[in-house]
């Protein structure tokens, strides 16, 4: 398994991993790994998910379903229920995460850090016509909540060790014809159907309604009819960014930056292998003494790339006369790893070498020595980091005196803002499920609606909102939630039970049909007495047929008809109408198999091999969760 996986880590390319990456920028403020620990919400065979982790998947999650569902989720945030089991939803995507790393690591998983420089480097993303640009690179990152370089490196380091190893796994998944055969008859199976639309908008004139029951209602569903609680908030805001524009740096400190960090501008030692390997078998002995029989072949002169291509068990790279690509040090087994930096020459040939896999006759093909970019060429990426490191190194003091001086002045943020050189600044109204940046972040909300802001009337404790934001802030002007007066909601409410009650007698009036349909009465007079008829639609497919999508969902629901079985039903139409519902002859799809089809199938065995795979490596871990509640700030 381990060298599948190796084999299919190769053939990743930087499109998948950078859709990924890409992804994550557009959900936003995903921030550093370099974060300290806090309290944990949930422990992985001994490794602990921080609170910081959390916070950041949290807020990363709620801003792509504001993006994607807007006031919707604004609605839905509001329910508490709701957002305890979205909550959770983040946690257990973090436990799987944490799995998936933690089985990587256990196979010895690792990307090469020329593989990473590689990978940044041929992101169109970080490219301006086609070539690499290093400001755009840096602005970008910055923007994602990666102030260092590093930072990004390790995360993507830590995403495409994560996907190699998931792309392995799902690259074994296929899908067989007899499958497509069964998926496409299925898909393709046609049905004629009759049905006849019961209006319930004609029940509503019969509706009467008592104001006993309006108020009734009124009082069972108050949550529907109330005014969410809101706020404005004077704040001030203390930002990295703004900080790094105001560093200056001598050329004497580019110069003394470049030297103590040296080590991330050079590309170290590579070289090109190849190998001949002989497996242990059932007799070790025997295996070397193959082993050294092909290296004294070797070295009378026979052909390398031939012996590799008859002989060695790795029959990957023996197709290729033996060849393994580009290594690093540190990437291959130990054993290995050493034998082939030892050697010094293009085609010298080492000793026989035992590793786990077997022995192994190593010849060097290509060498590229250490590269060291000189300080001309690193000197804008440089630049932006050292400014970038002494930007934050000032926010952290800036941030300690906001914190000083909203506290000892509890009263005013205008002895805060001048430390800071900040402005002071009023929001609009904002709600707790409110999506506008830098509010809808959870610690910042639940510090707006704080009852030190909101009752006691003074400035909020420092928030980190990001690694790189901090914010404070004092109340402007607040309204609680309420229920909105009955009088004010009246007509709202009778127009919701006059609908239900038409609904409701429209399905007692399908229900009596459908009986007598079932039985074998001619229900066309009944159904002309409520303005309906049947009609009837033939060879309606599954996906394009026009008809409203819960009647034709149930339509492909219903059993094949039969002498003795009448299959109908009544249906609830998504504009509150009615429907009875027959089916009167089912045809059989046409098997056809397409790439397309295959590779949907192969998609959805692949999904549940991985989600087998992650269930696999809970039932033997030791996860331990811990209540989770709403996102804190971190001071």
């Amino acid at each position: 398994m381990l060298e599948n996986i190796r084999e299919s880590s190769q053939g990743l390319t930087a499109k998948i991993i950078l859709g990924f990456i890409i992804l994550t920028f557009a959900v936003a403020g995903i921030g550093s790994y370099s974060n300290s620990v806090d309290t944990s919400v949930a422990d992985v065979n001994g490794e602990k998910i921080s609170q910081d982790e959390f916070n950041k998947a949290y807020q990363a999650q709620r801003n792509r379903m504001a993006q994607q569902f807007g006031e919707m989720f604004e609605t839905l945030s509001a329910d508490p229920s709701y957002m305890s089991n979205f909550r959770n939803g983040v946690v257990d995507s973090l436990i799987n995460q944490k799995l998936v790393d933690q089985n990587s690591e256990t196979l010895a998983i690792r990307v090469a850090d020329q593989r990473i420089k590689s990978t940044i480097r041929n992101m169109p993303e970080f490219q301006i016509d086609g070539v690499f640009d290093n400001n755009r690179y840096l602005a970008m990152i910055n923007q994602a909540g990666f102030y260092q370089s590093s930072d990004f490196r390790d995360y993507l380091r830590t995403e495409m060790t994560r996907r190699q190893l998931t792309q392995a796994l799902v690259a074994s998944e296929f899908s067989l014809p007899y499958q497509e055969d069964i998926f496409t008859a299925l898909q393709n199976q046609q049905r004629d159907i009759r049905f006849a639309t019961i209006d319930a908008e004609q029940f509503k004139a019969t509706v009467e309604l008592s104001e006993e029951e309006i108020k009734d209602y009124y009082l069972a569903n108050q949550s529907r009819f109330e005014n969410q609680e809101q706020i404005k908030v004077n704040y001030i805001t203390l930002d990295v960014s703004d900080i790094a524009k105001t560093i200056v740096l001598t050329d004497a400190d580019v110069e003394t930056y470049y030297q103590n960090n040296i080590g991330q501008y050079r590309e170290d030692e590579q070289r090109r292998v190849a190998h001949i390997l002989v497996e242990f078998g059932d007799d070790e002995a025997k295996a070397e003494a193959s082993a050294e029989a092909l290296l004294t072949r070797v070295k009378a002169g026979e052909d390398f790339a031939t012996l590799a291509k008859e002989n060695s068990a790795d029959v990957f790279s023996g197709e290729n006369g033996g060849d393994l690509d580009w290594i690093d040090a540190g990437v291959m087994d130990t054993a290995f790893d050493d034998a082939a930096f030892a050697l010094s020459d293009i085609g010298s040939v080492s000793d026989v070498v035992k590793t786990d896999f077997g022995f192994h006759i190593i010849k060097l093909t290509d060498f590229k020595a250490e590269k060291v970019q000189s300080l001309a060429e690193v000197r804008d990426e440089l630049v932006a980091k050292a400014k970038s490191e002494k930007a934050q190194d000032k926010f952290f003091e800036l941030q300690q005196e906001a914190a000083r001086l909203s506290f000892e002045f509890p009263d005013s943020l205008d002895d805060a803002a001048e430390a800071i050189n900040g402005t002071i600044k009023t929001s609009d109204w904002i709600t707790r499920g409110t999506n506008i940046a830098p509010f809808n972040v959870g610690a910042v909300i639940d510090a707006a609606f704080s009852d030190i802001v909101v009752n006691e009337q003074l400035n909020s404790d420092i928030v980190e909102v990001s690694d790189n934001l901090a914010i404070v802030m004092r109340l402007n002007e607040y309204q609680e939630a309420s229920v909105k007066d009955l009088a004010e909601v009246t007509e709202q409410i009778r127009t919701i039970l006059v609908a239900q009650k038409a609904s409701e007698k429209a399905q007692t009036v399908a229900d009596e049909l459908l009986i007598a349909f079932k039985s074998g009465t001619d229900i066309t007079e009944q159904l002309a007495e409520i303005g309906a008829a049947m009609e009837v639609k033939t060879s309606v497919a599954r996906v394009g047929s026009g008809l409203d999508a819960s009647l034709a969902r149930e339509a492909f629901k219903l059993p094949h008809p039969s002498e003795d079985n009448v299959s109908a039903t009544t249906v609830n139409l998504s504009n509150g109408n009615l429907a009875l519902l027959e089916v009167q002859a089912v045809t059989v799809g046409e098997a056809k198999n397409s790439p397309n089809l295959a590779q949907q199938l192969t998609q959805q065995a692949a999904q549940a091999a991985y989600l087998s795979y992650v269930e696999s490596l809970k039932a033997d871990a030791e996860i331990v969760r811990q209540v989770i509640e709403a996102p804190t700030s971190q001071y």
